[in-house]
């Protein structure tokens, strides 16, 4: 690949930098190139700067994610802590941009005085992955309160657009190819701040009591099936405390697997891949990563 003219670029450019650090499973072989935007403007140059045919990742907090002990062959670029505005634009209205996470998207809006995300406190992601995947957790879904997005293409020119132009279902997104989140304006409605915080904290009780919270995890691994739950299934096969490698199906939380602390990415996804037969054998159900895998095997390098 021909060298970038980054000589205008004020975002941070790294090689072969370990992608680990970067997954909320600790797990992951380095990318070729990495790239942290200054902003939202540096990264549309920076990206109208690739070749058109180069690979991209896009990684927020690395949750939902699982990069291959091999890395990445391409670009990863990290938004996290980089597209990170927020604001109140109208009275029921806020745009976020993609690198927020989404427990500070719930605290924003509770402290402008509206309701109606208070449950992205439960989603470990930044609000990019959150709508790439139409992320959900007790009950609400990101796209419930979408009015419109801003995306970028490979050329570097920016969209606007609305929840028309996207095939939008259960944590499934379908968007216009070669184009990535930049931000989204969300349409809320008023509420009371006291409660809204109230049940913010009742939220992050329930999720710190029933899930692996401080174990290096990816969030659940699963998708629920129509009329069930992977939870439900995965222990009814009695796989909780099931071990491949450093890799482990929680006792806590059955539609979580934690890296004990010397897990590879290898080991995750035979684990995953084991988990999946065994349902299948068993029940006929065919379970649906929500997980991301992305990268070369160590194998293949």
């Amino acid at each position: 690949m021909a060298a970038l003219d980054n000589t205008s670029l004020r975002g941070e450019l790294r090689f072969n930098e370990s992608l680990a650090r970067y997954t909320t499973w600790r797990v992951g072989g380095p990318a070729r190139q990495f790239y942290q935007p200054a902003d939202s403007a540096d990264l549309v140059q920076f990206i109208a700067s690739l070749p058109a045919d180069e690979p991209l990742l896009w990684l927020g907090l690395g949750s939902n994610l699982l990069v291959r002990d091999g890395g990445f062959n391409g670009t990863v670029i990290a938004t996290q802590g980089r597209l990170n505005e927020m604001s109140l634009i109208s009275e029921t209205q806020v745009r976020i941009e993609a690198g927020v996470t989404c427990a500070k998207v719930a605290r924003f809006a509770a402290r402008a005085g509206l309701c109606g995300v208070e449950f992205l406190t439960g989603i470990p992601g930044t609000f990019g992955g959150a709508l790439a995947m139409n992320a959900g957790a007790f009950g609400g879904e990101t796209w419930a309160n979408v009015d419109s997005v801003e995306t970028v293409d490979r050329a570097g020119q920016v969209h606007v657009r609305t929840r028309k132009d996207f095939d939008v279902g259960y944590r499934h997104v379908g968007r216009p190819d070669g184009e990535w989140f930049l931000a989204a304006t969300l349409s809320l409605e008023k509420g009371d701040l006291t409660e809204s915080q109230q049940q913010i904290k009742a939220l992050l009780l329930r999720r710190n009591t029933s899930q692996p919270i401080g174990q290096p995890s990816c969030g659940s691994v699963f998708r629920n099936p129509e009329g069930d739950y992977a939870a439900r299934l995965i222990e009814a096969e009695g796989l909780k405390g099931y071990a491949i490698g450093g890799a482990q199906v929680s006792e806590k939380h059955a539609n979580f697997i934690i890296n004990t602390g010397a897990a590879k990415a290898a080991d995750i996804e035979a684990l995953m891949q084991f988990v999946k037969k065994r349902i299948h054998d068993s029940s006929g159900i065919e379970l649906v990563a929500e997980v991301h895998v992305v990268g070369n095997s160590e194998e293949a390098q």
